[in-house]
């Protein structure tokens, strides 16, 4: 039986949002920081630059691997500005965000931007929903129990083990950004075909020609692989605690207005400034979903107002620290990969509300505007 939400409930949901974000804007939070994000790439490219001056200068060594995770952090700090850059929290105009953030992805750290943002698009408009999130459809992972009852083969015992596999698992994300670049500039699927394509050849031309030319072969096919292995977990690692083990639906199934949609399936980080700047801001992931083109500057202070407006609305706000964050991700995939090996049930997952309308997509620069539209 199906509990009809009256029309009153149903109006006070639909201005949650507008109401939040009343108070988000009063707060002076959605204002673009263009000082903080100047600041933010001048720093990086210049660490670019020393990394590579260092790793030329110290010639054909192996200790060059040293260097190899000191530039996966950079590529994947680098990553995270393409990020807000994609989400118009840099850039108003889409011709300049998109030029930003295809010089960042498809040039400097090797990812297609375009397919990058479709993929992201899909995300936010429908997080933790099977069949709907691309995040929730890996290939690496099974997240729900039927998708663990459907695995079979190699995957299957991938899947009884994932959480063990957890790590090394991850390190193959990189890998997997390389060939979706590649799939999808070669069928052309983006905007700007010829641009994604030439900065894409371009971005390893280039580093195929500095390794050779510094390296050895064996040198530099280690040092590619330590690189992209670091950077694959760190990007892993970034991403896995903001939505791994919350609650998930289904294609069909119907969940809730747009606060509840964007805060029931999302966790944040109760850490330290350090911890924030690794993660490029997005531990604070409930507030991001709300606000996608929010600064990630101003996140941490949004957490506040968001945190106290979710106890008033009785909305659960999750929040939990990085190694507690892991913990409930582990446990989350050992249970769900029990189903793979022998078929028991598992914990059931907590439900989301229905939706107002199960087919609405976003796109990744939305905007509060937008986003009150939806609510509304």
């Amino acid at each position: 039986m199906t509990v009809q939400e009256s029309p009153t409930v149903g109006t006070a949901r639909r201005g949650d949002f507008a109401e939040l974000r009343r108070r988000v804007q009063e707060a002076g939070l959605l204002r673009r920081r263009p000082l903080y994000y100047a600041c933010r790439s001048t720093v990086l490219l210049a660490a670019l630059a020393l990394l590579l001056a260092w790793f030329t200068a110290l010639g054909a060594t192996w200790w060059q691997l040293a260097l190899a995770p000191l530039l996966a952090f950079v590529l994947g700090q680098l990553a995270l500005l393409g990020h807000d850059v994609a989400h118009h929290a840099v850039f108003s105009g889409r011709r300049a965000t998109d030029l930003a953030g295809i010089v960042l992805g498809n040039l400097l750290v090797g990812m297609s931007y375009g397919w990058w943002v479709s993929d992201h698009n899909r995300h936010h408009a429908h997080p933790n929903r099977e069949g709907r999130d691309p995040a929730a459809d890996s290939i690496l992972f099974a997240r729900t129990v039927e998708q663990a009852r459907r695995t079979r083969g190699l995957r299957r015992t991938v899947a009884r083990h994932q959480a063990e596999l957890f790590f090394p698992l991850l390190s193959l994300q990189a890998l997997g950004l390389v060939v979706a670049t590649c799939l999808t500039l070669v069928r052309g699927q983006v905007r700007y075909p010829a641009l994604e394509r030439t900065l894409a050849v371009l971005h390893y031309a280039m580093a195929a020609g500095l390794l050779l030319v510094v390296l050895t072969p064996l040198q530099a096919l280690a040092f590619a692989a330590v690189c992209g292995a670091v950077l694959g977990v760190y990007l892993g690692c970034i991403f896995a605690p903001n939505h791994k083990g919350m609650p998930m639906s289904g294609a069909d199934e119907a969940h809730g207005d747009y606060v509840r949609r964007q805060v029931l399936p999302s966790r944040n980080l109760r850490a330290g400034r350090v911890v924030h700047f690794v993660f490029g801001g997005l531990g604070y992931q409930i507030e991001h979903h709300l606000f996608p083109a929010m600064p990630v500057a101003s996140l941490g202070a949004a957490s506040h107002i968001v945190r106290a407006y979710c106890a008033e609305i009785g909305v659960e706000y999750c929040e939990a620290g990085l190694a507690a964050s892991f913990r409930e991700i582990l446990r989350d995939l050992r249970e769900v990969g029990r189903a793979a090996g022998d078929g028991a049930a598992v914990g059931a997952r907590a439900g989301i509300a229905p939706a107002i309308d199960p087919e609405a997509e976003v796109e990744v620069e939305v905007d509060a505007e937008a986003a009150a539209g939806a609510a509304r």
